[in-house]
C-alpha cells in the first residue's frame, strides 16, 4: 500500500503538461496541503492561501465566491474540470467547498485560484485522498452527530483520532464555523448553552512514511432539552377510538402521529396492530413505515405509516391499534374502518331534496303571485287578444239599478259603483272599453234585444251580485250572458260579489249552476279603490289580454261619443231612465 501511494503522489506532482496555462505553475509545484477525508461525510475544503491570517478556516462571503475559481483532475491522464455554480456536490460557498457528502471519487487534485492578488503564489493545489471507514482498520471511529442536552456537561472530541496512535500527530485544532476556537484534543462544554450548537470542524497533522497528512472531521452538534422527559408518547391520530370510512377493494394508507417528549437514549417506538373481533388469536403485527421526525423544542413528532394492499370485510371487522412507546409508559390509539356510503345517499339524494324543496317553495311563490306573474306577462309579452275578433266592448257591464231595490244612501250602492268605481278604474285607468247600458245604448230598441246585442258586442260580462240583483228584473241579463257564453265561447262571465246574498229558489237552474262555477271577485266595501288592489288584479286578470300603452290617444274618439250619450241621458232624472229602461 505504502509503494502505491508513493506512486500516486509522484504522478500528481511530476504533471508536465498544463491544461490551462494560468495554472502550470500550480501544477509543476508540490501541494500545499494533502488531506485525508473519510467516505460518506461532510468535508470541508478552504481555499486560503499561506501568505493570509488563518483565524478563520473560511469565508461564506459572496465577494469571495466571486474572486475564487476552482478546478479539479480526478487521475493525471484526465483534463481539468472547471467546478461551477451548477455543481451540486461539491457545492460552493464563499471561498470553500462543500461535500455533502464526499465519496470516493472525489479524491484527486483541487487547485483555487484567487483573482485579484498580488502574492506570487495567487493559487493554491491541494490534495484529497478519500478512505473508506472499514479500511482504517479502527471501530472507534466516533461520530459525526451529537445531541448535547442544555445545561448539562459535556465534551466533544475529533472523531477516530484514536484509530492513528500509532503515528505521530500534531495537536487537533478546532474551528466553529469559520472562526478558530482553541487547540485540545477535545472541547470540554460545562455547562452546555443553546448557543453551543453549530457545526465543529477538528484538523491535525500525522506523519506516514515522510508525508504530512491533515486529517479532517466536520462535526454536527445539535442541543436539545436538559433532561429527559416523564410523560407517555401523545398519540395525536388516531386519538381514543376513531372511524374512517373506507371503500371496499381500494388500497387504505392508515397513518400513527405520535409525539415524543425527549429522551437522552432513545427508547421510543411506533408499531401497528390487528385486532381481529371474530378471533381469539393474538394480535396481529402490521407492516409499516417511518415518516420523517418533525423536531419540537423539547418533543419530537414522529409518523408511521400502515398499508393496506385492499381493503375487505375481514378488514371492516377488525380494529387496528397504534401502539406507541417510551421509556415511561405507552399509550394506545384505535381505528375502525366503515363503510363509506355509496355517493347516491351522499350528494345525490340531499341533491334531490335540495331541488324538490326548491320546486315546492317555487311553486308555493308562483301560486301565491300567480295574478301577478300573469299580468307581468301580459304587459311585456302577451298578444293582443282583442285584435280581428269583431267586438266593440271589452266588458259588458250587469248591476242592479237603484230603484229595483231599497239602498241605503249613506253607502255605496252597485249602480254607484259601476258608474263611477268600475269606470274610474277600468275604463280610465287601464283603458277597456266598459259597455254600460245607460250610456252606450240609445234608448228606443226592445229591452231584451239590445241586452244580447251588447253583450254579444262584448268580450267579457261583469255582473255585480247584490241581494237587489238575484231578487230583481236584472237576473234576466246573467240568463242571457250565460246563454250567450254558451253559444260563443269568447265570451267569458266575471262575477262581482258586491254584497253578500242569498240564492232565491225561484233562480233558473242555468243561473244556479252559473253561479256556482264561473269565477268570483270579492268587493270588500270601501268608499275608496286602494284598499282593494287585489279586488283589481283578480279583475284585470279576468279581462282580456289589451294593449293599453296607447290609451291616451286611441280611447279619444271613444271618450267623445260616450260623453254625449252620457250627458243626454244624464239630464234625465234616474227615476224617467228606468221607465224608459221597463219600456224597452
Amino acid at each position: 500500500r505504502l509503494i502505491l501511494l508513493a506512486i500516486f503522489l509522484s504522478l500528481f506532482l511530476s504533471v508536465q503538461d498544463c491544461y490551462i496555462h494560468d495554472f502550470s505553475g500550480c501544477l509543476h509545484k508540490g501541494p500545499g496541503r494533502i488531506y485525508r477525508a473519510v467516505a460518506n461525510e461532510e468535508f470541508l475544503l478552504e481555499c486560503v492561501l499561506p501568505s493570509q491570517n488563518r483565524t478563520h478556516m473560511f469565508n461564506n462571503s459572496f465577494l469571495y465566491k466571486s474572486k475564487v475559481l476552482w478546478f479539479w483532475q480526478h487521475k493525471p491522464e484526465e483534463p481539468l474540470k472547471a467546478l461551477n455554480n451548477e455543481t451540486t456536490n461539491p457545492t460552493q460557498e464563499g471561498n470553500a467547498l462543500w461535500f455533502r457528502p464526499i465519496g470516493i471519487n472525489a479524491a484527486g487534485i483541487y487547485i483555487c485560484m484567487i483573482s485579484g492578488q498580488k502574492e506570487e503564489i495567487s493559487c493554491l493545489k491541494n490534495i484529497i485522498e478519500v478512505q473508506a471507514k472499514k479500511n482504517a482498520n479502527c471501530s472507534d471511529n466516533g461520530k459525526n452527530e451529537l445531541s448535547l442536552p442544555i445545561e448539562m456537561g459535556h465534551s466533544i472530541s475529533c472523531p477516530g483520532i484514536h484509530c492513528y496512535s500509532h503515528l505521530q500527530r500534531s495537536p487537533v485544532t478546532w474551528y466553529k464555523h469559520s472562526g478558530l476556537k482553541l487547540t485540545n484534543d477535545e472541547i470540554r462544554l460545562v455547562p452546555i448553552y443553546k448557543q453551543d450548537a453549530g457545526i465543529y470542524i477538528c484538523d491535525y497533522i500525522i506523519f506516514d512514511n515522510s508525508i504530512q497528512w491533515i486529517m479532517r472531521r466536520v462535526i454536527r452538534v445539535k442541543t436539545t432539552a436538559r433532561r429527559n422527559t416523564v410523560h407517555t408518547p401523545n398519540i395525536l391520530y388516531p386519538s381514543g377510538m376513531k372511524t374512517l370510512e373506507v371503500e371496499l377493494g381500494k388500497p387504505l394508507k392508515m397513518e400513527c402521529k405520535v409525539l415524543f417528549g425527549y429522551e437522552n437514549n432513545v427508547h421510543s417506538a411506533i408499531t401497528w396492530y390487528r385486532d381481529i373481533k371474530e378471533s381469539k388469536s393474538e394480535l396481529c403485527l402490521l407492516n409499516s413505515t417511518g415518516l420523517p421526525v418533525k423536531v419540537m423544542g423539547q418533543f419530537c413528532e414522529r409518523n408511521v405509516v400502515a398499508m393496506l394492499r385492499e381493503v375487505t370485510e375481514r378488514d371492516l371487522n377488525s380494529n387496528f391499534i397504534c401502539f406507541a412507546n417510551n421509556s415511561v409508559g405507552n399509550s394506545t390509539g384505535v381505528l375502525k374502518l366503515k363503510r363509506k356510503e355509496r355517493a347516491l345517499f351522499k350528494y345525490i339524494l340531499p341533491s334531490v331534496i335540495a331541488l324538490l324543496v326548491g320546486l315546492l317553495l317555487g311553486s308555493a311563490f308562483v301560486y301565491q303571485h300567480w295574478i301577478e306573474i300573469v299580468l307581468v306577462y301580459r304587459n311585456y309579452l302577451a298578444k293582443d287578444e282583442t285584435i280581428g275578433d269583431c267586438k266593440e266592448f271589452d266588458a259588458f257591464v250587469s248591476y242592479a239599478k237603484q230603484d229595483s231595490f231599497g239602498s241605503d244612501s249613506t253607502c255605496l250602492n252597485e249602480e254607484q259603483f259601476a258608474l263611477e268605481v268600475l269606470l274610474e278604474v277600468l275604463e280610465n285607468k287601464h283603458g277597456y272599453k266598459l259597455c254600460l247600458l245607460d250610456r252606450d245604448i240609445l234608448p228606443g230598441g226592445a229591452y231584451t234585444d239590445d241586452i244580447v246585442t251588447a253583450i254579444k258586442q262584448s268580450r267579457r260580462v261583469i255582473i255585480i251580485l247584490s241581494p237587489g240583483y238575484v231578487n230583481g228584473p236584472s237576473i234576466f241579463e246573467l240568463q242571457a250572458a250565460v246563454n250567450c257564453a254558451l253559444e260563443d265561447n269568447m265570451i267569458k262571465l266575471i262575477l262581482i260579489k258586491y254584497k253578500s246574498f242569498q240564492e232565491p229558489e225561484s233562480l233558473p237552474p242555468l243561473v244556479k249552476k252559473a253561479l256556482k262555477i264561473l269565477p268570483v271577485v270579492t268587493w270588500k266595501s270601501s268608499n275608496a279603490s286602494s284598499p282593494n288592489k287585489q279586488f283589481w288584479k283578480y279583475m284585470r286578470y279576468h279581462m282580456p289580454v289589451k294593449n293599453t300603452s296607447g290609451f291616451g290617444k286611441n280611447s279619444l274618439k271613444f271618450f267623445s261619443k260616450g260623453y254625449l250619450t252620457w250627458l243626454s241621458i244624464a239630464e234625465r232624472p234616474v227615476g224617467e231612465v228606468s221607465r224608459l229602461r221597463k219600456a224597452w
